[in-house]
C-alpha cells in the first residue's frame, strides 16, 4: 500500500484543526454541496467550487483515492429558509416563460462549462436531485419509522426536539430564536423544523411534482443532500464541504435528519468556504443583487484562471476580498507566471519540459527544500497562499535548474490547477491604438523621460496589455 501524506484541515464539527484520518485508507469520500440552478453561478459561489477542487486535488495528490460527488438542487429549494415561498426553479420558470426542467438544463449547463473554464476536475458523481426522487421519500420513511416526522397542512416536517444535539454544529440557541428570523412558526411545532416533503398547493401548477406516501408534493430542499450523499458514499462518510451560510440551517438540518435516520454518524470532517466580499466588505448574493458573474468577469478582458488565481491567493477559509483593482493585479501575476512557464519551456527545448513527474531522489537540495514546503503549505488545511508563495521563491531562486523548476511547477499544478504545461505564447492581434501607445512609451524611454513612460505604461495595462520588456524589445500580452 502506498504510503499517505498527513494532512490537517478546520474541522467546523469541532472548530479545530485536526488531522485527517480517512475512514478506509483506499478511498476517500467527499461530498459538495452544489448548485440552485435557478439563475447563473456567481463568483462567489465559484469560489467555494475552487476549493472544493483544490481539496480534492491535494488529498490526490497526498496519495488517496477520491471519490468526489456533487449535488444539482433541481427542485425543492424554496425562496425562504422558513421553507415557505415559491420553488426557485418554478419561480425562474415563471420569469422566463419557460419550463422548470428548462430552467434546470440552461443553469446546469452554464455552471458546468464554468467550471470547465475554471479548471476543475470533473467529480466523479454528478447528482440531481430530480433524478433521486425514491431515494429522498425512503429517507423520509425511514425518519417517519423513527419518529421524527410529523405532518400538517402543508408538508411532512421533521421535529428538531426529538434530537437533542441539533444545536450544536450550528452553536444555536435556538431558545434564543425569533420566529420570522431563523424560520417562521406557522403550524410548525417548533421553530428550527423543517420541511422533508411538500405538498402541492392545489392552485398552484408545478413542472417538477411526484405522488409519495404522504400525498403529491416535492421533496423538501435539505433531505436531497443526505439521501444522495448516503447512496454514494455510506451512511458515514469522510468530508461534506459548502460555503459557510450553509452551516446554520441546511448542514445542520443535513446532520439531524441524516443521523435520525440511521442511528450513525454522518460526516466526519465539515469544511467550509469563506465568503467572497466586494471591497466595499459587503458579500456577494443574489438577494442583495451585486452579483458578478464569470462572464462579467470575461467581458473586462480578464481569463477565467485569473479568476482561479485570485482564489488561490486567499485561504479558503478566510473571506476572499474582491474587486477590479485586487483581479487585474492577480491577472498580471499570472501574466508574469505564464511567461515564466514559456521562457523555461523555451529554455528546455522539449526535453525535461515533457517531465510530470517529481521524485525527491532526483532534486537538488534547493529542490527539495521547496518540494516540502509546498506540501507542507497544503497540507495544513490548504493554505493556497503559502504555497504560491513558495512557488514564486522558487522561480526566482537561480541554484535551482531550469529543469528541476519546470518539473516542479508541473508537479505543483496538480492542486493549483492553473494549466502550467498547455501554457504557450500566443498570438495576438493588438490594437492599433495599443501600438501607438507602446511606441509612445518607447519614444519617452529613449529620452529618459521616466515619468511620462511610466504613465503610458499604465495607461496600456488599463486597456488590458502588459508589457514584457525584453532584449528584443518590448512586447504586449494579454492581461
Amino acid at each position: 500500500m502506498a504510503s499517505k501524506s498527513k494532512l490537517r484541515f478546520f474541522n467546523t464539527l469541532s472548530r479545530k484543526v485536526e488531522d485527517f484520518v480517512p475512514i478506509n485508507e483506499e478511498e476517500v469520500g467527499v461530498y459538495t454541496c452544489g448548485p440552485t440552478v435557478y439563475s447563473r453561478a456567481h463568483i462567489g459561489n465559484l469560489k467555494a467550487y475552487v476549493f472544493a477542487d483544490v481539496l480534492r486535488r491535494t488529498l490526490e495528490y497526498a496519495g488517496y483515492n477520491v471519490k468526489h460527488v456533487m449535488n444539482i438542487t433541481d427542485v425543492g429549494h424554496l425562496t425562504s429558509d422558513a421553507d415557505e415561498g415559491e420553488d426557485k426553479l418554478q419561480k425562474s420558470a415563471r420569469l422566463e416563460r419557460i419550463t422548470a426542467w428548462d430552467v434546470a438544463k440552461k443553469y446546469t449547463d452554464m455552471f458546468l462549462q464554468d467550471a470547465k473554464e475554471l479548471n476543475m476536475l470533473p467529480v466523479h458523481v454528478l447528482c440531481r436531485a430530480t433524478d433521486h426522487i425514491p431515494e429522498q421519500i425512503r429517507l423520509v420513511e425511514r425518519l417517519e419509522e423513527n419518529g421524527f416526522t410529523y405532518v400538517i397542512s402543508d408538508g411532512v416536517y421533521f421535529d428538531t426536539s426529538r434530537f437533542p444535539d441539533y444545536p450544536k454544529f450550528a452553536r444555536l440557541n435556538v431558545e434564543g430564536l425569533e420566529a420570522g428570523k431563523r424560520i417562521d412558526m406557522g403550524e410548525k411545532k417548533n421553530k428550527t423544523d423543517f420541511a422533508l416533503w411538500k405538498f402541492s398547493r392545489p392552485e398552484e401548477k408545478r413542472d417538477m411534482e411526484w405522488d409519495s406516501p404522504w400525498g403529491r408534493g416535492f421533496p423538501g430542499w435539505h433531505i436531497e443532500c443526505s439521501a444522495m450523499s448516503m447512496k454514494y458514499l455510506g451512511e458515514t462518510f469522510d468530508i461534506h464541504t459548502g460555503g459557510i451560510d450553509h452551516i446554520s440551517v441546511h448542514h445542520t438540518n443535513e446532520i439531524a435528519q441524516s443521523e435520525c435516520g440511521t442511528g450513525k454518524k454522518f460526516v466526519n470532517y465539515w469544511l467550509h468556504s469563506e465568503f467572497l466580499v466586494l471591497s466595499d466588505q459587503e458579500k456577494m448574493s443574489k438577494s442583495l443583487g451585486n452579483v458578478i458573474d464569470l462572464d462579467t468577469i470575461k467581458k473586462k478582458g480578464f481569463s477565467p484562471m485569473a479568476f482561479r488565481y485570485t482564489c488561490l491567493n486567499a485561504q479558503y477559509s478566510k473571506r476572499l476580498l474582491f474587486g477590479e483593482k485586487i483581479l487585474k493585479t492577480a491577472a498580471i501575476t499570472f501574466s508574469k507566471l505564464k511567461e515564466k512557464v514559456i521562457e523555461l519551456k523555451e529554455q528546455l527545448k522539449g526535453g525535461s519540459a515533457g517531465q510530470t513527474q517529481v521524485s525527491e531522489m532526483d532534486l537538488g537540495s534547493a529542490g527539495k527544500k521547496y518540494l516540502l514546503e509546498f506540501k507542507e503549505s497544503l497540507f495544513d488545511d490548504l493554505n493556497t497562499p503559502e504555497a504560491l508563495a513558495t512557488m514564486w521563491t522558487m522561480l526566482r531562486d537561480d541554484s535551482v535548474p531550469a529543469n528541476e523548476k519546470y518539473a516542479l511547477l508541473v508537479d505543483f499544478d496538480k492542486v493549483l490547477g492553473l494549466g502550467i504545461k498547455d501554457m504557450e505564447r500566443e498570438e495576438l492581434v493588438i490594437p492599433q491604438d495599443v501600438m501607438d501607445l507602446l511606441e509612445e512609451r518607447e519614444n519617452a524611454r529613449k529620452q529618459s523621460d521616466w515619468v511620462q513612460a511610466d504613465k503610458l505604461r499604465d495607461e496600456i495595462t488599463s486597456m488590458g496589455y502588459r508589457i514584457v520588456d525584453g532584449s528584443g524589445g518590448p512586447r504586449l500580452e494579454k492581461v
